[in-house]
């Protein structure tokens, strides 16, 4: 999957540089959503019928900031940034996606906007379901403001606990099975299941699960056959691959959210992004290893029912919930699974975060001689100056800029950049992919990267310095710390020296590499 960044997931290292222009017209708005009420909400913005429409969704231009006031950053993606927003007149906190307008340059993004908010319209008021309260659009981005889900994430909150059981266990895979089976009750699939995606609404015990980030979420009919390639490296079903599937590929991505929950690690893993596909395409899935020794037959036997290769023979959501070891009442055990489960989701946890916030610097700190090299080498390619790179263009342009390829390469390198699948690659499409190509390769950006922590430049990155550096993110809490500390620090120093930090950044870890609509 490449560089198929996500279009405005929180990740940080998808950045993006450059410019272009649609030449596309817009695409026509949708239809109006019926209202339940006439009666105006606190949290809906002024409208005057003067105001300009919006291109994306066509509806009256909206000042988000004359109603919420911005406070920090809660995630970023390549299209834009989630903020904290307090609502001027209740003082209610929010959570507000922010998707840059300009970066919207295809028809294909702006529909995929315009899809996500009637999507999380559509699907509003389940209670495993982050509300959408409002979305509108200014001339510089489009915000959707939704519920703020302050309680964290999936595997934060059963570290935190330190019990965790079968039935603990059990107990979210029925809340996000619960999801999967609103979602395709109404004719939607998801398409990115994992735990990221999924929030404590709040820190009570008795806090709902919330699903979260419909960017990649489609309308889908009974028998509809989907070929685009999207999703998260560990949690993609195998026919995804294949480039035919439906709604079941919701079911797998399920199927391994539930294998870690209770293992501890994800069913298919490689060093790689490739290794991790070639894994899950074979199929061989670990029962021998612990933990799986002292887990339930049950539990092993829902999980296999989950992740058969054969989407025609898995079950459905509703069947899932009717599963023994699943039920509310069901068979699952209260005793404490082994240790040895924490600590590894503890480690493939952090181990993820600290690369998040490596990878973000290392893409901030791209200079500008870097991105006009970039800049130079998409014009010698595309040779008719039609902004765009054909194939052909570029299996006769690579050699030129002495690279030398084979034409399966040159092929994989073409639709691994053609974002928006319509067989060529814009000015955008190409800085984002040789950016991603080249950016961990060079020495200087990793030492940039080590640089950036290393404050006193000791050439170690020390707990306070890790402390200091994560803070700046919400990451910078006391065990995440001690968690990439240990996982990272081999020669047990307590520290991370230069030649430690190296062997993590090039180690490749797709977890933090999502994947944005592809076609075939």
């Amino acid at each position: 999957m490449g560089n198929r960044t996500s279009r405005h997931r929180s990740v940080p290292n998808s950045n993006s540089a450059g410019g272009g222009s649609d030449r596309r017209p817009p695409a026509s708005p949708p239809p109006p959503k019926p209202q339940k009420s006439s009666q105006k909400l606190p949290h809906q913005t002024s409208k005057t019928p003067s105001q300009p429409m919006g291109r994306v969704l066509g509806r009256p231009m909206e000042d988000v900031r004359a109603t919420y006031t911005f406070g920090r950053e809660l995630g970023r993606g390549q299209f834009g940034v989630t903020y904290l927003v307090t609502h001027r007149t209740s003082g209610e906190h929010f959570a507000c996606k922010s998707i840059s307008a300009r970066k919207l340059v295809h028809r294909d993004d702006i529909e995929d906007v315009r899809r996500e908010v009637q999507i999380m319209h559509h699907l509003t008021g389940h209670r495993n379901i982050v509300e959408l309260r409002s979305a509108c659009e200014d001339r510089h981005s489009v915000n959707l403001v939704m519920e703020l889900c302050e309680g964290g994430e999936l595997f934060d909150r059963i570290i935190a606990k330190g019990h965790y059981s079968e039935r603990a266990a059990a107990g979210l895979c029925r809340e996000i099975v619960g999801v999967v089976h609103s979602c395709h009750s109404m004719g939607v699939m998801h398409r990115d299941l994992k735990p990221e995606n999924f929030l404590f609404l709040n820190k009570r015990e008795d806090s709902p699960l919330k699903a979260t980030d419909f960017g990649l979420s489609v309308f889908l009919k009974p028998g509809e056959v989907l070929k685009d390639v999207v999703g998260s490296a560990y949690y993609v079903a195998p026919e995804v691959l294949k480039r035919n599937y439906g709604a079941e590929a919701d079911i797998w991505s399920a199927g391994v959210i539930l294998y870690i929950l209770l293992s501890g690690v994800p069913p298919f893993w490689a060093e790689n992004e490739e290794g991790i596909f070639d894994a899950i395409l074979r199929g061989h899935i670990d029962f021998s290893s612990d933990p799986w020794p002292s887990i339930s037959s049950g539990a092993e036997d829902l999980v296999k029912k989950m992740l058969r290769p054969d989407p025609k023979e898995r079950l459905t959501a509703a069947e899932i919930l009717n599963h023994p070891w699943i039920r509310e009442d069901g068979e699952a055990s209260d005793k404490p699974l082994d240790s040895t489960v924490l600590n590894r989701m503890k480690q493939f946890r952090a181990m993820n975060k600290l690369k998040k916030v490596a990878l973000k610097v290392v893409a901030e700190n791209l200079s500008e001689e870097e991105i006009m090299g970039l800049k130079e080498m998409f014009k010698s390619i595309d040779t008719d100056n039609s902004g765009t790179i054909t194939l052909e263009e570029l299996k006769s342009g690579l050699p030129k800029l002495g690279t030398k390829l084979s034409e399966s390469e040159v092929r994989q390198l073409m639709e691994a950049a053609d974002v928006d699948g319509n067989g060529s690659i814009d000015y955008i499409e190409f800085i984002s992919a040789t950016m991603h190509m080249n950016r961990l390769e060079k020495e200087n950006h990793i030492f940039k990267a080590f640089e950036y922590f290393d404050k006193d430049n000791s050439g170690y990155i020390t707990v306070d310095e890790l402390e200091q550096a994560l803070k700046k993110y919400d990451m910078g809490d006391e065990k995440t710390i001690k968690e990439i500390i240990a996982e990272v620090d081999t020669d047990h120093d307590g520290r991370i020296d230069y030649g430690e930090f190296v062997a993590m950044m090039r180690k490749d870890s797709p977890n933090i590499i999502p994947n944005r609509r592809r076609k075939a």
